[in-house]
């Protein structure tokens, strides 16, 4: 059975917004944010990670050959790339992508068409918060890049706990600190400095990709993220570290019976 917590504990990196002067908020301003960005996000994913993020991407995918999952719920699906690769590798009969931001799933769609996977993929606005599916409704559940802009991470973790079926598995990509000592100042510079830069310089935005830095900062990670999922109610955790710990591949399962 899954933790419900009527007062859900808040994070310190549940705090940590897009736009410091704005009184909107958490969920609306990284909406508002990605709404803003979303004509650049692709491009800016692909240059500012050198093209990486793409087999991130295929490696979270990957966790969820063990279970040949047949619905899947893609939260924070943003421009629907998880949701297309999946249904390349995996092929499962449904995928359900959702997202709080209109601008990125308006390009989402026209990917999908693009792809000729309308009956397979289907997006929607939603709030991983308080996702808008019955109890167990699907296999498996992806967040990718997503659960640091969560307003209430706990609440959303006990969200997709809820909607998975017993046995079901999550599997999470996220923005980590590396960990290699030699690693780590150049990676500070490069989040500081040359990515907030490079944001703005094409979007037009710096405020995004300053608070990508701040985020993943404040945002709990290793151990430390594993150690949330089993207090939310999570089995069989565990991670894997990608790129000198740039970024890490977070993976739990609902109690099956």
């Amino acid at each position: 059975m899954y933790l419900c917590h009527p007062m859900v504990e808040k994070l310190p990196h549940d705090s940590i917004v897009p736009f410091k002067e704005s009184e909107a908020n958490k969920k609306a301003q990284v909406a508002d944010m990605f709404d803003k960005i979303a004509f650049r996000y692709d491009f800016l994913n692909r240059f500012l990670s050198g093209g990486i993020d793409i087999t991130w991407r295929k490696k979270a995918i990957k966790e969820l050959r063990e279970i040949k999952p047949k619905k899947v719920l893609d939260v924070a699906t943003g421009t629907a790339d998880v949701a297309i690769m999946m249904q390349k590798y995996l092929n499962p009969d449904k995928i359900v992508g959702i997202d709080i931001s209109n601008g990125m799933l308006e390009l989402g769609r026209k990917k999908i068409a693009k792809a000729l996977l309308n009956d397979k993929i289907e997006l929607q606005q939603g709030d991983s918060e308080t996702i808008n599916f019955p109890d167990n409704s699907f296999d498996a559940v992806t967040v990718a890049f997503g659960v640091r802009n969560f307003e209430n991470l706990r609440k959303g973790l006990d969200e997709m706990l809820r909607v998975l079926k017993p046995g079901g598995k999550l599997v999470v990509l996220e923005f980590s600190k590396p960990t290699v000592s030699g690693f780590k100042g150049l990676y500070k510079l490069y989040m500081n400095l040359i990515a907030p830069g490079v944001g703005k310089m094409i979007s037009k935005n710096k405020d995004a990709y300053q608070y990508l830095n701040d985020s993943v900062q404040a945002f709990p990670q290793g151990q430390e993220f594993v150690n949330i999922l089993n207090e939310e109610g999570y089995v069989d955790t565990y991670l894997k570290k990608l790129t000198l710990g740039i970024c890490t591949i977070y993976c739990g399962k609902k109690k099956d019976g």
